[in-house]
């Protein structure tokens, strides 16, 4: 297969799999504007100063302690920095909003209830309400005047939303829509003052309603006591008879999925956002400590098995860095797109989400998984210290763990990254077909191994641009013999899941170092470089193991012994010293005294 160049510089969802894009195309953390670079520092310092100093007090849920943050967050424009100017928001763009999230998300409980607050608490209302609505309710939500929550989850309907069992019957005089029920797991429940809730009209329509504290027959139960995030307020959401004015339908009744689907789309990657910035905190400590911690007569950052942890934890950071804000950038020209077309700003934003709800579905896998890993060895380079509480490690150890849970649990999200891509083929959304079929050609052509490639990074592009042969492959074989059983057949599916996301973060890494090696001297390319190759390296192995892992589960004889020759051409990588490439990335971190690539 040859993969075609795009012709346009954004790739549609998904494309990414069958088109090649160009490194000076994509949107880069080193792109960002000056003002996007104070936003930052400003949302780092406000984590530093307002936040990490009383952070036993907030984990012990101290009366009125996190709303009177959320004041103090909303006193500095930090809950209303995409909302538009005229409900009193900065009206900035998805980028900088997911600067926001990032730099935010190294305040453990407090990154919670602000990313709650200003995510699934306010954008339901700003995307899908009423003007009345939004006049109502999103100035407030703005400023932290009132704070929002968000009640989907119900004991038995987790990961199936829709089969909730809440209910809501109009009342004889037309006035209010009465809701029964109960919801589990609600974020900022203890001290919202406004509630997006879900509920079936009739038992059938699955609708979205407002819900406003002291709602009559509305009553929250008492914190629950967690694993992490202690701080969080995490709540059960009663409803006993309670009255609803019919003005607080959201959105259309009977099509409150879309309410709820649609912004998980933005949540994912502003969690994969918010996880970044709590991986880069985690890694810092981690090599503060190392610095400083002696063994042998001498600090325990000196010894190789530690550089190693020091450098995979900055190598997984700075990939899912890459592939985060690629995203970001093609949702905010997709945004900026339809509105020159003239659609409202809720729906141009809803609309380029959803365009990229591929992307969004696999960052959220790796980006939770990215702060599960430095959490995890952050713990073990601070060895017992780390298991004690005196150490904010095992607070990031303990915090980190309900990210691959919220959002839509990873394995729902690597079941969603094929299915997506899989309907937008049958719809003709994305053309897999033609691709797919070329790779089938080629695996029965004599391979070439020569190449007449003698620019820059033509290896590494090789092996990307063979790596998705090896998805199309995989997948295309699977979809073609399993048909419709191929939905049952979930281990296969989170294989092909797993490289794709791998090969996506791989892609971006790339493109991420290549677009720097042309933008800056070659000493200060180095470093980006030992990164995407070392990534791209241990990627080949991992796509080749998920690709047999497969195949071996749905194929059998001569197409069996074919596909894995296949996987094995495509996952084919040149020698490369990994060891000596982490290195040359921990000595940089070590030398700087925290994360700062």
């Amino acid at each position: 297969m040859s993969t075609e160049t795009s012709n346009h510089n954004t790739l549609k969802g998904g494309e990414w799999i069958i088109k090649e894009s160009r490194p000076e195309d994509i949107f880069i953390p080193e792109d960002f504007s000056e003002e996007q670079k104070m936003i930052m520092d400003m949302c780092t310092s406000f984590v530093s100063a307002e936040v990490l100093p009383i952070i036993d007090r907030i984990d012990a849920k101290e009366p009125g302690l996190m709303p009177s943050l959320l004041d103090k967050a909303g006193e500095q424009g930090l809950l209303g920095t995409s909302i538009p100017e005229q409900y009193g928001g900065l009206g900035k763009d998805f980028i900088t909003s997911t600067l926001v999230n990032e730099g935010l998300g190294g305040g453990f409980s407090f990154s919670v209830a602000i990313a709650a607050h200003t995510g699934i608490g306010t954008l339901p209302i700003l995307y899908f309400g009423t003007p009345a609505q939004k006049e109502k309710y999103i100035p407030k939500l703005t400023t932290g005047e009132w704070k929002g929550s968000y009640g989907l989850t119900e004991p038995n309907s987790g990961s199936d939303a829709l089969s909730a069992k809440t209910s809501a019957k109009l009342s004889d005089d037309g006035k209010y829509y009465l809701l029964n029920g109960q919801k589990v797991w609600i974020t900022n429940g203890g001290f919202a003052d406004v509630y997006t809730v879900f509920a079936k009209i009739d038992g059938d329509k699955f609708t979205a309603f407002i819900v406003e504290r002291g709602t009559e027959g509305f009553s929250q139960g008492p914190e629950e006591h967690k694993m992490g995030i202690e701080g969080s307020s995490t709540v059960q959401l009663y409803f006993q008879d309670a009255k609803v004015p019919v003005e607080n339908v959201l959105g259309e009744i009977g099509k409150g999925h879309i309410i709820a689907f649609n912004i998980l789309n933005i949540g994912r990657l502003k969690l994969c956002a918010a996880a970044l910035g709590g991986a880069k905190g985690a890694a810092t400590t981690a090599i503060q400590y190392a610095n400083t911690r002696e063994q042998f007569k001498q600090p325990i950052a000196q010894f190789g098995a530690i550089k190693h942890k020091i450098a995979e934890m900055a190598i997984r950071i700075w990939v899912a860095e890459s592939a985060l804000y690629r995203t970001a950038k093609w949702i905010d020209e997709k945004e900026q797109e339809l509105i020159d077309n003239g659609k409202s700003f809720g729906e141009s934003l809803l609309a380029g989400a959803e365009e990229y709800a591929i992307e969004c579905a696999m960052l959220k896998v790796f980006g939770s998984e990215v702060l599960d890993y430095v959490v995890d060895e952050g713990v073990q380079i601070h060895g017992g210290n780390g298991f004690s509480a005196e150490y904010i490690i095992s607070r990031a150890y303990r915090d980190s763990r309900i990210n691959r849970i919220f959002e839509g649990t990873n394995e729902i999200n690597r079941l969603l990254t094929v299915d997506m891509v899989l309907k937008r083929a049958m719809k003709g959304r994305l053309d897999l077909m033609g691709p797919a079929a070329a790779v089938q050609k080629e695996l029965m052509s004599i391979p070439d191994f020569s190449s007449d490639e003698e620019t820059a990074f033509a290896k590494e592009t090789k092996l990307i641009r063979d790596m998705k042969k090896a998805i199309l492959m995989v997948a295309g074989a699977a979809a073609q013999k399993l048909m419709m059983k191929l939905e049952s057949e979930q281990e296969i599916i989170m294989h092909i899941a797993d490289m794709a996301i791998n090969v996506f973060h791989a892609e971006s890494a790339l493109h991420r170092a290549v677009k720097l090696a042309g933008q800056t001297s070659e000493s200060e390319a180095a470093l980006p470089l030992d990164i995407a190759r070392t990534y791209l390296y241990d990627t080949a192995d991992r796509v080749n193991k998920s690709g047999r892992d497969a195949i071996n589960a749905f194929a059998s004889g001569d197409e069996q012994r074919m596909m894995l020759l296949g996987i094995k051409r495509f996952t084919k990588t040149e020698p490369f010293n990994t060891k000596d490439a982490r290195r040359r990335i921990a000595d940089r971190l070590i030398a700087d005294d925290k994360y700062s690539l």
